[in-house]
């Protein structure tokens, strides 16, 4: 498949625009009207602009392969922990532990709050991490989650020294 460029366009309509093409084939046309269109039509706001080509779209896909999976039926749950750990641990080394070891139910993990402070030590840091948990087959039950986030805080314990807060 041919490489999409990205072009900046402009037209007796569009203030501004951006084309989206791949060879000699435009994909689609994105911008913003010119103000003496607007005026014709007495529209005082902005508006955009898109033009698709869907013809040559559809046919780009067609000869491209669709995975997908169905929603799941059943909720996800979301756990958060806040982990006292050595200033140098990356979070990525959280989520490498994370993944190694819940490998059933653990869709994401998510870093939302990093506190460092002289209080909480010199060579310490706090991360306030959010885990979704979600069970393809059936509503997870709050043993099943709590056994996955006392697997997941001995882990951060043992491989981090981590101190749960």
């Amino acid at each position: 498949m041919t490489k999409v460029q990205t072009e900046p366009c402009s037209s007796d309509y569009f203030e501004s625009g951006i084309r989206y093409s791949q060879g000699t084939k435009t994909l689609v046309e994105v911008g913003e009207l010119k103000r003496d269109v607007l005026q014709r039509f007495e529209i005082k706001q902005d508006v955009f602009y898109a033009e698709f080509n869907w013809g040559y779209l559809l046919k780009q896909l067609k000869s491209s392969r669709v995975d997908y999976t169905d929603l799941s039926r059943y909720p996800e749950v979301r756990r958060d922990l806040a982990l006292l750990i050595k200033k140098d641990v990356q979070f990525e080394e959280i989520v490498r532990i994370a993944l190694k070891t819940e490998k059933n139910i653990l869709r994401k993990v998510n870093l939302f709050d990093v506190f460092e402070d002289e209080k909480i030590g010199k060579d310490k840091k706090s991360y306030a991490v959010s885990f979704i948990l979600q069970d393809q087959k059936k509503t997870l039950t709050d043993r099943e989650i709590d056994k996955v986030m006392n697997k997941l805080i001995r882990a951060y314990q043992d491989q981090l020294g981590a101190v749960i807060r």
